[in-house]
């Protein structure tokens, strides 16, 4: 019994955050009221006290659902991916730009949150373009680049080529979010990887990540 009341109550929970993600990215997050949740959710209004406190807490909940989800999508794919810190780039790349995570209610969601980012602490957490768990991710593969090519001013390097790559899938968000119709996916893929190959000619290319075995032939050209 006890069992099936936890079943019943991550459900409802979890009907209550998908309601609030479906209203944000509908209606944006002003509009998304306690009625329009509760009846989008098909629950009472005590629920939301129940589950979550209130409505705030319910749509910080809700920040943070989102969040979890794209970085589930994300990691699903770096299973997929070779040991190469380039492969692993290009992953999050296509990710990042794939269908999957980039369509119009996701782009809604987070263009949503970031507008309150600014008043709430707490979703700011999960909407910043700063993204500590994104950035690392992209920064430890840039340092493994930079110390395998022995490149001189690793640390600048690396570095400028994480804050140079997080803002060019940003960009392509904004494009998707204010062109959706007219957004091209393979070409903004494509777009990411000439910027990285004008840095790493040996790793990257306009197709994606080069493969290890051939970025290690080249290793020796000074980048």
């Amino acid at each position: 019994m006890t069992g099936k009341r936890e079943q019943n109550r991550e459900q409802n929970r979890l009907a209550l955050i998908e309601a609030v993600l479906e209203s944000v990215a509908e209606k944006g997050i002003s509009e998304t009221s306690v009625s329009e949740i509760i009846q989008r959710a098909g629950l009472s209004r005590g629920m939301i006290h129940l589950h979550f406190g209130g409505k705030d807490n319910l749509v910080h909940a809700a920040a943070r659902h989102s969040s979890e989800e794209y970085y589930d999508g994300i990691e699903a794919l770096l299973q997929t991916a070779g040991d190469s810190p380039q492969e692993r780039v290009e992953m999050i790349v296509r990710g990042d730009l794939s269908e999957r995570v980039l369509n119009r209610r996701n782009v809604s969601i987070w263009y949503a949150f970031r507008g309150e980012a600014r008043n709430r602490t707490v979703i700011a957490e999960y909407s910043d373009t700063r993204d500590g768990r994104l950035r690392n991710m992209i920064h430890n593969a840039f340092v493994r680049i930079v110390r395998e090519a022995g490149c001189e001013d690793a640390a600048g390097v690396a570095r400028d080529a994480t804050h140079g790559t997080l803002a060019m899938l940003e960009g392509m968000w904004t494009d998707f979010l204010l062109h959706p119709d007219r957004f091209d996916r393979e070409e903004a893929v494509r777009i990411v990887f000439r910027f990285l190959t004008a840095m790493f000619p040996v790793h990257f290319s306009l197709a994606g990540a080069v493969r290890p075995e051939l970025a290690e032939r080249a290793a020796e050209r000074p980048l």
